[in-house]
């Protein structure tokens, strides 16, 4: 497989993966534009890897993870476009209201644990790829997710009291 065969395949689900961990279209858009610039300048290591596209996700995250703006975090925007491809919920402003507190509890937590649900619950990995993805035991993985939802849930209980 080619680098240009590869971005044609995979290009559109890895920038859906980036607006999940990035809350935000354009900033996923220079997330994925920066990672596939490192991916094509190693694209022999990555060709080599078992599965490609595990490889480049990795790579896409460890640079949302240690992304170097500092001021990117406070950029990020806390509703993003609509899927067209998605019918309207018939209550649309509690659907607003509902993504943008999920984008606020979300942009609230760290980095890692973030990617973590992400992963988990948005892209339906299992732990150890999970791990793999973010270079770490299955048992950080566990513990990650754990503390975000805990995070979650106690935000949750603080917005309905």
């Amino acid at each position: 497989m080619t680098y240009e065969e590869f971005a044609d395949a995979r290009l559109g689900a890895l920038l859906r993966y980036a607006v999940m961990l990035t809350g935000d279209p354009h900033q996923a858009q220079d997330l994925v534009q920066e990672t596939m610039v490192r991916v094509q300048l190693n694209w022999r290591r990555v060709a080599r890897s078992d599965v490609p596209e595990r490889y480049v996700r990795r790579m896409l995250t460890n640079q949302f993870v240690d992304w170097r703006r500092g001021s990117w975090a406070r950029r990020v925007l806390l509703r993003g476009e609509p899927d067209e491809s998605v019918p309207a919920p018939a209550d649309h402003a509690q659907s607003a209201v509902d993504r943008d507190q999920l984008w606020t509890w979300l942009a609230g937590l760290p980095r890692r644990q973030r990617a973590a649900l992400v992963l988990r619950y948005y892209e339906d990995l299992p732990d150890a790829e999970i791990a793999e993805v973010l270079g770490c035991a299955v048992g950080t993985v566990r513990s990650s997710i754990s503390r975000a939802l805990a995070t979650l849930r106690a935000e949750h209980v603080e917005v309905c009291s």
